[in-house]
């Protein structure tokens, strides 16, 4: 015999920024927790439940490299409600924002469940107005709607390139990352051309020889990267996922911005692009000329994925690589809605992803409750 699933309005995966965004709009509209006590509720209240896969507060921020300081985190904005408190900018950003994300979530009384994965998503049927069966390690909840807001940050992106396996040196991803200190006097080759690998090349290149590659000629762009520049890369971004393609990065989408770590490796000469290697080696690399450059260490700067595979049953990705979505929603499944996903992963979009899609879910349910009142009164 089955678990029985928990009935609840709306399911939030996730509570990095975009998942806690949600569950604050939700909150300010009148869901109350699953788990609230029936006598500090009202029998018809509309409930919520938020799911995260992280043993802590703090989303990604607590799994950055120490060296992520809070006077150079890139474009933080705050949570709603509720603003980051003052901090030493010389603080590590993962030192002090996970702080913030548990003080929010208990000054907002969000009551996330953690660690509770999730781990597949189904439709219960084949009505398209019924409710979405979400199943974790822990429980199966039974959603009206569903707010997926798992990031990117679990999903590192490792290309494959020959002979990968029988470098001997260390190969590490951006994601795994500490700092700089671990490679003093090593010979790093950085492979990508988004911010953080031109933020690490900038770091790394004070204790070590960098090397840095990258698949493309960098076509860089003499403007910051500031707030209307990023504007305009979240627009290109919306303009993919509406079609089902995979989202891309900022970087293909604007071109590389002047960022201050970009302008202070070029002050200092180590903003020097080689072209991509074609094979690697025992003790390095083989470049496209023939030429073999030694190396101690492969940094990979190539990016992340969205965090998806929990929404395979759902069928919705299409031959275009991704999901299709407008304005946050999933066009194939309209329960679902995806936010950090796309134009929103961003966190200048996360926040207004999440109060677009809680006022959506509001003004549907709102129309159905209405629905059903006149239904019941002309019967």
């Amino acid at each position: 015999m089955g678990v029985e699933a928990l009935a609840v309005d709306v399911v939030v995966i996730g509570a990095g920024q975009a998942g806690l965004s949600a569950a604050y709009h939700l909150r300010r509209r009148g869901f109350v927790p699953l788990d609230t006590p029936s006598s500090d509720a009202s029998p018809d209240a509309r409930t919520f439940v938020v799911l995260d896969a992280n043993d802590g507060p703090g989303g990604a921020w607590q799994h950055r490299w120490q060296s992520l300081r809070m006077g150079t985190v890139n474009g933080i904005h705050e949570l709603p409600g509720f603003a980051v408190p003052p901090a030493d900018p010389t603080a590590a950003s993962r030192d002090i924002l996970p702080d913030y994300f548990a003080e929010y979530e208990r000054r907002f009384d969000l009551r996330v469940h953690r660690p509770e994965p999730v781990r597949a998503i189904e439709r219960e049927d084949d009505d398209p107005h019924g409710r979405l069966r979400v199943r974790t390690e822990r429980a199966t909840y039974s959603a009206r709607y569903v707010i997926n807001a798992t990031g990117t940050w679990t999903k590192p992106l490792w290309p494959h390139y020959p002979g990968q396996e029988r470098f001997r040196g260390r190969q590490l991803h951006v994601a795994d990352y500490v700092s700089a200190d671990e490679f003093a006097g090593q010979r790093v080759v950085i492979v990508g051309a988004g911010v953080s690998a031109i933020q690490l090349l900038d770091e790394l290149s004070h204790v070590a020889d960098t090397f840095w590659v990258t698949r493309r000629e960098p076509e860089w762009i003499d403007d910051d990267f500031d707030i209307p520049a990023r504007v305009a890369a979240i627009a290109g971004v919306d303009a993919r996922v509406r079609q089902g393609l995979a989202p891309g990065s900022v970087i293909s989408v604007t071109g590389m911005h002047w960022t201050p770590w970009a302008r202070a490796a070029e002050a200092r000469g180590v903003l020097v692009r080689h072209p991509m290697f074609v094979s690697m080696e025992e003790h390095g690399v083989r470049m496209p000329d023939g030429s073999f450059v030694a190396a101690d260490a492969i940094l990979w700067a190539t990016g992340f994925r969205a965090a998806l595979d929990h929404l395979a049953p759902l069928r919705i990705r299409v031959p275009g690589g991704g999901i299709r979505v407008a304005d946050s929603r999933a066009t194939d499944e309209p329960r679902l809605f995806l936010i950090g996903y796309g134009p929103s992963a961003s966190t200048i979009g996360a926040n207004r992803a999440g109060r677009v899609a809680v006022a959506k879910i509001v003004s549907e349910m709102d129309a159905q409750l209405e629905d059903s009142a006149g239904a019941l009164h002309g019967a």
